[in-house]
């Protein structure tokens, strides 16, 4: 763009903004539909520091507070340190935030507990919950002498319950009277209604404001799309991420939320690659999996080795901070990468460890693997700082050579020994001190006993396979977490951005079917199909929109004609190209 103009996108964006600020200033609950590419986080920022700039002092004078929701505890922390941690803004989970408000409220909470799943069962051998605190911090249940601590999923269920009061919804109100929730599309559906229905239905409460895209609703419990008369809808029609040509291919995918682009001029691709020529026969899903319609493994890597030497061949830059390689699941991912046994420890629809949510890999990625990398490059301050602030300095001859003696024993059993026996080892130095979330889950498993029990609580099951896997996968997993390889799984790049993307799809879930997707796309799916065919349509959304110059998509599943038709008019037909019966 000539200096001095403004672009498509910077026009459409300013559009929203504007629209934005003036319900701000308004007092209008609103909901920013940002769709790939749009700058939704930037629009987030705007509409907290216009809060902070126009509010913020009057808000700390009434002790009040924005209440900022976010989806997990990495954009918590993101959106504090883009603020500067300002006072009157409060950055949570949907957790973290409904328990600022619910532990005021002990009595009601009380006798709300015993009424909720399990709970009853926990409590008889007690007498009942009688005068115990309710507490709320690691998300594990126990009963104690003094305080009852509850689960995760007891504090939504206790905050849906709770708004039902007038007092609380009150109390709410006063102390948090804007409430913005970042990634709306992903919020607890539950929760979301019980907004709706005490505060917009009845146009009271505090301004709500939504922020997201619906299209990028990638997790079952999300509530999706949030509809309300009540609710200002703003489009943010701009896409400053990616190059033309892909944003058009955005745009025929989803014509309901057209996008400008920075650079119309800019050069660039989206190109799709099928294997509907090649003449072996198609997996069954016979002998497990849901393989049906795709190629042979053999012929599906061989495939994958083709289409990555011809992009290479046209330019393509395969290095580790240009191109990202995008398949289905972690499993397959798994075994490339090297830590195979861990994402079958959570279930596929659950995935803590990769958002380090799992106190264990938490602290493994976050502290233990970045202290070892600092010692072995002698960086030895570096190497306190990962452990914490809490573990002791080097104060005389003797410690230095017990820290040395130690991390060299590390070092090597990290290579050698199991994650259960790293984490033994670490507790048994008097030099050392593991993190209270990661010792209260050892002794949680030490009271259940060295073998499974009947009734033992999942987290209890999670952590004694966890220990049982070689500590090399966290090795690997740290790698590839920290994107240090070139491969990731469509759901694990939701947010992100790349140079380069390719998109490997095939079959192997029984919740995705592209190939399906795309044949329904045109006339809609069956009625009991729908869910169905929103997961896959947002997930190959999410996918297709993650590259800034340059997108390809290798289909190892066999294509219909009706797929073929909607692919052509996605991406043109000149970008739909067949590859050979015999991938060289």
């Amino acid at each position: 763009m000539a200096d001095g103009v403004e672009s498509p996108a910077d026009a459409a964006g300013r559009v929203a903004l504007e629209r934005m600020f003036a319900c701000l200033d308004e007092a209008r609950s609103f909901r920013l539909e940002a769709g790939a590419g749009a700058g939704k986080t930037y629009s987030l920022d705007k509409a907290l520091r216009r809060l902070i700039d126009h509010r913020g002092s009057e808000l700390l004078r009434q002790r009040q507070q924005v209440g900022c929701i976010t989806y997990t505890n990495v954009a918590k922390d993101e959106i504090l340190s883009r603020i500067g941690a300002h006072p009157a803004v409060r950055s949570e989970t949907v957790h973290g935030f409904c328990w600022s408000i619910l532990q005021d409220f002990q009595t009601t909470l009380r006798a709300l507990v015993p009424g909720l799943p399990e709970w009853a069962e926990r409590l008889e051998p007690t007498g009942g919950i009688g005068a115990r605190r309710v507490h709320y911090e690691l998300g594990f249940p126990s009963v104690g002498d003094e305080q009852v601590t509850i689960r995760h999923e007891d504090v939504l269920a206790l905050m849906i319950q709770v708004m039902a009061f007038p007092k609380f919804r009150a109390v709410l109100t006063a102390r948090y009277p804007v409430l913005l929730i970042d990634e709306y599309q992903d919020t607890d559906a539950a929760f979301v209604d019980a907004l709706k229905a005490w505060f917009l239905d009845r146009g009271e409460g505090p301004l709500i404001g939504l922020f997201g895209d619906h299209w990028q609703k990638i997790y079952g419990d999300g509530c999706g799309s949030v509809e309300h008369d009540a609710l200002e809808v703003i489009d943010k029609n701009a896409n400053f991420r990616s190059v033309a040509p892909i944003v058009q291919m955005l745009n025929r995918m989803r014509p309901d939320l057209p996008q400008m682009v920075s650079d119309p001029d800019a050069p660039g691709e989206a190109r799709v690659f099928h294997t509907n020529d090649w003449p072996g026969v198609r997996r069954t899903g016979q002998g497990g999996g849901h393989w049906t319609g795709d190629t042979s493994a053999d012929a599906a890597r061989a495939y994958f080795g083709h289409i990555k030497r011809r992009l290479g061949g046209e330019g393509w830059d395969f290095s580790v901070g240009k191109t990202k390689i995008l398949m289905l699941s972690h499993s397959v991912l798994a075994r490339e990468q090297g830590y195979a046994s861990i994402p079958p420890i959570y279930g596929q629809f659950n995935e803590p460890w990769l958002k380090k949510d799992d106190p264990h890999i938490k602290f493994l990625t976050d502290q233990l693997e970045p202290a070892c990398a600092a010692f072995e490059a002698r960086r030895y301050g570096e190497m306190f700082e990962s452990f914490g602030a809490g573990m002791p300095r080097i104060r005389k001859h003797v410690d230095k050579v017990a820290w040395a003696d130690t991390m060299e024993t590390l070092i090597a059993l990290r290579l050698s020994g199991s994650i259960g026996e790293v984490i033994d080892f670490l507790a048994a130095q008097p030099h050392m001190r593991l993190p209270e979330a990661v010792e209260e889950r050892e002794r949680r498993l030490a009271e259940t006993g060295p073998e499974p029990v009947e009734g033992e609580s999942r987290r209890v099951t999670q952590l004694r396979k966890l220990r049982a896997v070689s500590y090399s996968e966290v090795i690997a997993l740290d790698q590839f977490i920290d994107g240090h390889t070139p491969f990731a799984t469509k759901h694990g790049v939701k947010g992100a951005e790349f140079e380069n993307v390719l998109v490997v799809v095939g079959r192997g879930w029984n919740k995705y079917d592209f190939a399906q997707m795309l044949a329904w796309s045109e006339a809609g799916p069956p009625a009991d199909k729908l869910e169905f065919y929103e997961n896959n349509r947002n997930l190959f959304y999410v996918a297709c929109s993650r590259p800034k110059v340059r997108l390809a998509l290798l289909f190892t599943q066999l294509l219909s004609p009706d797929a073929m038709t909607r692919l052509t008019t996605w991406f043109g037909a000149e970008n739909v190209i067949a590859l050979p019966a015999q991938p060289d």
